[in-house]
């Protein structure tokens, strides 16, 4: 067995992180809002087109839960959410004494299905509960279907978070996923595309709603002499620190992503002619993900078995699909709307090694690893 344990997508440096932080300790401002925390916002603008706003905080679900708070969800609301995702997609709707509509996959995107998306609407009206939002996520880097979710929100007038945070740098007609939804959110957790070591961006086109943001994030601070509060705010702020990582990273974003494309590129190569392994692709041009993750789905449990044993063996991580929420024990008592596509997902998925970190050694492991298997 080798020494040395290949990760699945571990924080990958890029060199020039160092010299945004000693800027921020020469300065002493090393606490929350700061110079880097403002480029790191022009920054992100500057990458997605220049037309939306950002709002650095501390995380990506910090931005879903301020996103929500800023279009008036509370107590008692329904918000309809993706069921194939991170729990942190759906956590902060129950932080507001909301109450989660899950929603199931469509099976070119994985993402949320506009045909059950609108059953879930159309019952929930049916029961005098208008949704206040839908959270629409960009699984592994991929767009969901994102004409189509949003002529079904503008049909019944609700707005759409989107939730990108694995999905910077990826693009559906040629447009940056983190500017489609009303409001819109990334992660720069350490596993992601780029890490500011933990923090997220909120993103939107309505200023006013990014001000918001600002606002609710630094703990709801009202303009007075004093510390005056008159409304409920949180410590979601990203700290200097944290953003001169970011900015660093920044740097390297575009290399980044083409970096991951090469990576799905081999995989692709590799499982070209096999009918048992199924690669997760773009649908057609109109998406390009940055494939984040790469994903393989196994028809035959036996096969899929062997194959984790394979890379165990070898020292290369590999992880289990997202589990869907309605699967899980904290959300299985909620409703609904969808086939068995996710479930499907979830037991036959499985995630390959994607870090732009790895050297040719490692990509050599890998590729001998798949090839001997297969």
């Amino acid at each position: 067995m080798y020494k040395e344990r290949i990760w699945l997508s571990p924080p990958h440096m890029s060199g020039h992180e160092m010299k945004y932080i000693q800027q921020a300790f020469e300065s002493g401002w090393v606490t929350q809002g700061g110079p880097n925390v403002d480029a790191f916002e022009i920054e992100t603008r500057r990458f997605l087109g220049g037309s939306v706003s950002c709002a650095a905080v501390s995380s990506g679900t910090a931005a879903i839960h301020l996103a929500l708070r800023i279009l008036g969800v509370g107590t008692g609301d329904v918000v309809i959410c993706q069921s194939l995702s991170f729990v942190a997609s759906v956590n902060p709707i129950l932080y507001l004494g909301a109450i989660p509509v899950l929603v199931g996959s469509e099976p070119e995107t994985w993402n949320i299905s506009p045909k059950h998306l609108e059953n879930a609407i159309i019952d929930c009206l049916q029961k005098g509960e208008k949704p206040k939002a839908i959270v629409a996520v960009c699984l592994y880097g991929m767009p969901y279907q994102i004409d189509e979710v949003a002529a079904i929100a503008e049909k019944y007038n609700i707005p759409i978070i989107e939730d990108s945070a694995e999905a910077l740098g990826s693009k559906y007609k040629g447009k940056y996923c983190g500017t489609f939804g009303d409001i819109s959110i990334l992660s720069y957790n350490g596993n992601k595309i780029i890490t500011s070591s933990g923090g997220g961006m909120l993103i939107s086109k309505n200023k006013e709603y990014v001000e918001k943001a600002r606002f609710l994030a630094t703990q709801a601070r009202d303009q007075a002499p004093h510390y005056e509060h008159s409304q409920l705010g949180y410590n979601y702020r990203m700290s200097n620190v944290s953003a001169g990582i970011g900015l660093g990273q920044m740097e390297v974003l575009e290399d980044r992503v083409a970096q991951k494309r090469q990576i799905h590129k081999i995989y692709s190569d590799i499982f070209c002619n096999d009918t048992q392994i199924q690669l997760f692709e773009n649908p057609n041009k109109e998406f390009d993900s940055n494939f984040w993750m790469n994903i393989v789905i196994i028809e035959d449990a036996n096969l899929k078995s062997e194959m984790e044993s394979v890379f165990s063996y070898n020292n290369i991580e590999t992880r289990p699909f997202w589990k869907p929420m309605h699967l899980q024990p904290l959300y299985k008592n909620y409703s609904y709307f969808g086939d068995e596509l996710s479930n499907k997902l979830y037991e036959k998925g499985l995630c390959l090694p994607s870090g732009t970190g790895m050297d040719i050694e490692a990509i050599q492991r890998i590729k001998d690893c798949l090839i001997s298997f297969l």
